[in-house]
């Protein structure tokens, strides 16, 4: 039987006990999307950046040149770029020798080091600040492959959606434990004797040791499950072996061409997704004159409104299919992005609503998108198909990023670089509207839910 169904088909008690192990693995780790890339990292890194600038307002990283503002987004795109070639690597080792957890331990405690060492981030080492962005935003993004992995193994066709979304609403819970500690620490960091710069260093550093430290759940709650072949070249499986088997799941993948419709239907939505997540506070900060305190409520307010977004969502997708949740989400982000154009600068207000309007379609589409995916998945292929979902996953769009960084470099206004993300949701929309999902789920020989 496949390993879908067999991890679905465990004893009641222990499937819970495992979906609550992975639910701590988003409380672990979102607060590195949270604090890190939407709060804290990208203003401080431009201004890090900026210090170093010539006087034309260009650093030079490599010799190249990059105007300061744009450097943060260049740095992301950077990131995916190498996750590209790490993440599809560690989802082959992972599906062929089961061994996920040792994986997902690895990248998830290599990524919470690099975030705990931002704390030495400091002066014009906007370098520093670009390096250990790049090997904390690879590491992420490969550890949050394997960990979607499980999710077809720890829940049924059915479940999916429920799961997912409880998954996302953890996250978002523990993002907004954290930013309001890091808000606390900040709003007092003069009565501390700290400078603004010291107090925002310490936010990051925070954000490590919280993901290092709750990783530890899920390691001892999730089950390691055979994979599955278990022939002799499989067990001399290797990293070489890892991108032949990499070179057949791509040539895999044309068999399964529906997957690989809803697949690119999502790596463009979400790019615009991610990017709207990452930049977001730059464009506050940068554009709208909003200051470093009201950025950190407005990103609790998205956090708080993204609990009961993902969970609306989801009871949403139970009554009218996951697709169709999905879309109105989508046409809900283009509504979005465009009043961000027109937003006017100094009023605070405004930036708020704009929040309210994000927490409640965020976490909902990502959860729900992950859900439908794993729908869409061949049995004992999960961490590989994964590692290609996760290319445009939080945190880990490129193109997004690209388009808003050459946005701003050739307008030098953030005004043009937010209103040119529309084009990700309209053209999503169009390309998931045409995804035949009950069709996709057939053709990758998994059950169909009742509704999807």
């Amino acid at each position: 039987m496949s390993a879908v169904v067999t991890g679905a088909g465990d004893g009641t008690a222990e499937r819970r006990r495992e979906q609550r192990g992975w639910y701590f693995y988003d409380w672990a780790n979102s607060v590195f999307s949270t604090s890190v890339l939407t709060v804290f990292l990208g203003p401080y890194l431009t201004e890090v950046a900026k210090s170093a600038a010539d006087p034309e307002g260009y650093v030079h990283p490599l010799g190249i040149p990059v105007r300061a503002g744009s450097y943060f987004a260049y740095s992301v795109s950077l990131s995916v770029l190498l996750s590209v070639l790490v993440m599809p690597l560690a989802g082959a080792v992972a599906d062929h020798t089961g061994r996920k957890k040792p994986i997902l331990g690895l990248f998830a405690y290599l990524g919470a080091g690099a975030t705990t060492a931002m704390f030495f981030l400091d002066g014009d080492r906007y370098l520093l600040g670009g390096a250990l962005l790049v090997v904390a935003n690879v590491s992420f993004a490969t550890a949050v492959v394997i960990y979607n992995a499980f999710l077809p193994q720890i829940a049924g066709p059915e479940e999916r959606d429920a799961v997912s979304s409880r998954g996302w609403a953890a996250g978002y819970a523990a993002g907004s434990v954290v930013l309001v500690a890091n808000l606390a620490l900040f709003l007092q960091h003069e009565a501390l004797g700290l400078s603004e710069g010291s107090a925002v260093r310490i936010c990051l550093a925070s954000a490590g040791v919280w993901w290092g430290l709750f990783t530890v759940v899920p390691l001892l709650r999730l089950r390691e499950r055979p994979p599955a072949h278990t022939d002799a070249a499989d067990a001399r499986f290797s990293l070489l072996s890892g991108w032949r088997q990499l070179a057949t799941t791509m040539r895999e993948l044309r068999r399964y061409r529906l997957t690989l419709f809803f697949l690119v239907a999502y790596l463009v939505y979400n790019d615009g997704v991610q990017t709207v997540i990452t930049q977001a506070s730059v464009f506050g900060s940068e554009e709208l004159g909003v200051d470093q305190t009201t950025l950190i409520g407005a990103v609790l307010l998205v956090q708080v409104l993204a609990v009961a977004g993902a969970l609306l969502m989801g009871r949403l997708a139970a009554r009218y299919g996951a697709k169709r949740t999905v879309l109105a989400s989508l046409a809900a982000w283009a509504v979005i992005c465009a009043a961000g154009y027109f937003l006017p600068a100094g009023a605070p207000v405004f930036f708020f609503a704009l929040a309210a309007g994000i927490g409640l379609v965020m976490g909902g589409s990502q959860a729900l998108s992950r859900s439908l995916f794993a729908q869409f998945v061949p049995p004992g292929k999960e961490a590989e198909f994964f590692s290609l979902y996760e290319v445009s996953d939080r945190g880990t769009s490129w193109l997004g990023p690209l388009v808003f960084g050459l946005a701003y470099q050739l307008t030098e206004s953030y005004r043009a670089a937010i209103i040119s993300l529309v084009i990700f949701f309209v053209l999503g929309f169009v390309l998931l509207l045409r995804v035949p999902v009950e069709r996709a789920a057939a053709a990758a020989g998994n059950p169909l839910p009742e509704r999807i």
